[in-house]
């Protein structure tokens, strides 16, 4: 704990000076950033689970109470305006005592509706950033969400801080334990949602806590990319296991798959192979590579996969120029990872908001920056058996290239994806997966 309170002060002074440079060129006061408020159900008394501005947790891990504030000017302490009310019928938030309060002035609200007593009296001269643009209106934010601001606080979010590192690499380590709990509950038989308590258990987080919607898939399910059904029932036959779960750490992510065989077979072995590929995509990155440019590897090593196990013939550059390889791989390699699961700044060029759009043969690519020190990505690659996107392959001449027995061999497997978690450094990869224990 000692060296994360010595990272936050280093991280407070980097936030400190992107905005400085940020309001001075905007001809800011300074921003004040909003934790955001609930939402209440539609026709109900009770409110959807609370999920805090991204731009809010960057500067203190207060991930669970809305109606908190911070004003920030880049040169003075932060002041966090924290909401603690008076309330018998709820769990009143405690005054944070943690390592990174010292950095932070810290300043009670107990009535959520009299926070403009605690903000600058020359609030038209500050931005206002987060969700809730009626409440920026009533206390008189002229400046909300500016585009300047926004797209250079994304662009810049993109490289992490040493704090910020060290937060997902706890967020893998805990995922990890969780990862194994699910793996060791998929070959004692358990059900997806029996699988799925096992995994929060382990990680000791609830299904809101987590970062997002756990895909805990058994057999054909595993096709479906963001499954999320949980079925209650054991299925007759076990076949095959996808697991797509994050945990937090003071509000940051982390975002791991693996896939499993209940039994050593072809698909088994189609699992290693593809193990082989992430991890070669994996050893590509490095300071300068462009994001795009390993997705598109990533297709030919599809291709080859195709072939080797005798799923389409031909040859492996052909399967990808004719788009065979989107097929059995539809998705992106990645995205950047960080405050969010699909962390801002992925498409900008620069700090003005410069977009550089997906290829237009693979628009679901969530990433097309250029590689840098202390950025942080998702490595994901994927082969899946999906009826709807094979049926497309049926309508043209490339049906003649597809080994419809071997796809009907592996459709109820469902589909495989490996997926892990790197930071980018100057002279190498940390595979933050594979380094807290997850091997396999």
């Amino acid at each position: 704990m000692d060296q994360l309170a010595h990272h936050f002060s280093e991280h407070i002074v980097e936030l400190n000076r992107r905005v400085a440079e940020i309001i001075a060129r905007e001809k800011l006061s300074g921003l004040v950033i909003h934790s955001g408020q609930p939402h209440r159900q539609f026709l109900d008394d009770m409110n959807y689970p609370f999920k805090v501005n991204p731009q809010f947790k960057a500067w203190v891990p207060v991930i669970d109470n809305p109606n908190c504030w911070l004003i920030v000017n880049g040169r003075d302490k932060p002041t966090l305006v924290f909401y603690r009310p008076v309330d018998f019928w709820h769990k009143v938030s405690d005054v944070p005592d943690a390592f990174w309060t010292e950095h932070v002035d810290i300043k009670l609200l107990t009535k959520a509706d009299r926070v403009a007593e605690f903000l600058p009296k020359d609030i038209t001269n500050w931005a206002y950033l987060g969700e809730h643009l009626d409440v920026a209106d009533v206390l008189g934010f002229t400046s909300r969400n500016p585009d300047a601001v926004m797209n250079y606080l994304h662009y810049h979010r993109a490289t992490k801080t040493q704090y910020e590192l060290e937060c997902m690499r706890q967020a893998n380590n805990i995922a990890v334990k969780g990862h194994q709990a699910a793996k060791n509950a998929f070959f004692n038989g358990g059900s997806e949602f029996e699988i799925q308590q096992e995994y929060l258990s382990s990680v000791g987080q609830s299904e809101n806590e987590v970062p997002y919607g756990n895909i805990v898939a058994l057999n054909q399910n595993a096709a479906i990319l963001h499954y999320t059904a949980l079925e209650h029932t054991k299925p007759a036959q076990r076949l095959s296991f996808l697991l797509d779960a994050g945990a937090n750490f003071h509000g940051y992510a982390s975002d791991i798959t693996r896939t499993y065989a209940f039994e050593k077979n072809s698909f088994c072995d189609l699992i290693a192979a593809l193990n082989a590929v992430e991890l070669a995509i994996i050893d590509r990155i490095k300071p300068g590579v462009k994001y795009t440019d390993l997705h598109i590897e990533t297709h030919h090593h599809i291709a080859q996969l195709l072939l080797d196990f005798n799923l389409a013939t031909g040859e492996a550059a052909g399967l990808v120029e004719q788009g065979i390889t989107n097929v059995f791989f539809p998705h992106g390699l990645g995205h950047m990872l960080g405050l969010q699961v699909h962390d801002m700044g992925g498409y900008l060029h620069d700090e003005r908001g410069t977009h550089i759009p997906a290829p237009e043969a693979h628009p679901y690519l969530r990433c097309t920056r250029t590689l840098e020190a202390n950025q942080v990505l998702t490595i994901e690659p994927g082969l899946y058996i999906i009826d709807s996107l094979l049926d497309e392959l049926k309508q043209d001449g490339r049906k003649q290239q597809i080994n419809w027995e071997q796809v009907a061999h592996f459709r109820p497997f469902g589909g495989i994806r490996i997926e892990d978690n790197v930071i980018v450094h100057h002279d190498r990869n940390e595979n933050m997966t594979r380094e807290c224990g997850l091997t396999d």
